[in-house]
């Protein structure tokens, strides 16, 4: 159970590296790895098409492979769920699909708490679920 101390102790934390403006510097970095990864992956986008209304703490990704796109929407949902499920068996993420009410994709946490070299990593393997899935796609039709 989180505590007053648990929270002090993050904003202590928080002091200790810069505080706000280090906050958004941490946040802005671990989104911007994902930039770079979306912008040279092809089966990818951000959900947020305008860069202006993206979040740079709960960065939303679609699938835009054309294999994908063609699902209905049940099957793009389930497309998405299997990659999320995928990384957490192999306990690369959890937590990663969208939220149930949102277009079918990814939510990945890139906010302060995070450090971007972990971001980093976990972009090959989203590239590894993908590839999974998609085998697995190929399989059923």
């Amino acid at each position: 159970m989180l505590c007053v101390e648990d929270f002090l102790d993050a904003l202590l934390w928080a002091k200790s590296i810069g505080g706000l403006d280090a906050l958004i510097a941490r946040a802005n970095a671990n989104t911007a790895v994902i930039a770079d990864w979306v912008a040279a992956t092809p089966w990818v986008d951000f959900l947020a098409r305008d860069e202006r209304t993206r979040s740079n703490t709960s960065v939303c990704l679609k699938v835009v492979d054309p294999a994908v796109t063609a699902l209905p929407v049940e099957g793009q949902t389930a497309f998405a769920k299997g990659m999320a499920a995928a990384l957490e068996a192999e306990g690369v993420a959890y937590d990663i699909a969208a939220y149930r009410d949102a277009p079918p994709g990814l939510r990945i946490w890139c906010g302060a708490t995070v450090e971007a070299s972990d971001v980093a990593a976990l972009t090959p393997w989203l590239d590894w679920a993908f590839a999974a899935s998609k085998d697995a796609l190929r399989k059923v039709a």
